[in-house]
C-alpha cells in the first residue's frame, strides 16, 4: 500500500498545478483529516478518469492565402445611434 499523497505530490502525479487541485478540491475525491488533505492511489485514478481529455489536433484555422487571419472581422455598430438598414 502506498502512502497518501499531499497536494504537491498529487499535482505532480496528475500533471496539473497545485493551484488547480486546490481550486477544484470540492469536486475531486480526497480524504481530509482536520486541515490536512491527502489523495490515495484510488483518488488519483478517479481524478484521472473524471478529468481525462483526449488530445486533439492542434491545427490553426486556415485563412485564404495571403490574407490576415482577422481580415474578415467587421466592427460592431456604435451603441449611441441606431444604424439604418438600406
Amino acid at each position: 500500500m502506498t502512502a497518501p499523497l499531499t497536494y504537491p505530490e498529487a499535482a505532480k502525479e496528475l500533471g496539473v498545478t497545485e493551484t488547480w487541485l486546490r481550486r477544484h478540491i470540492k469536486r475531486l475525491p480526497h480524504a481530509k483529516k482536520g486541515r490536512t488533505v491527502t489523495f490515495s492511489a484510488a483518488d488519483i485514478e478517479r481524478i484521472e478518469e473524471l478529468h481525462h481529455v483526449e488530445p486533439g489536433p492542434l491545427v490553426a484555422p486556415q485563412s485564404p492565402a495571403g490574407s490576415h487571419p482577422l481580415a474578415e472581422l467587421k466592427p460592431l455598430p456604435s451603441r449611441g445611434r441606431r444604424q439604418r438598414i438600406s
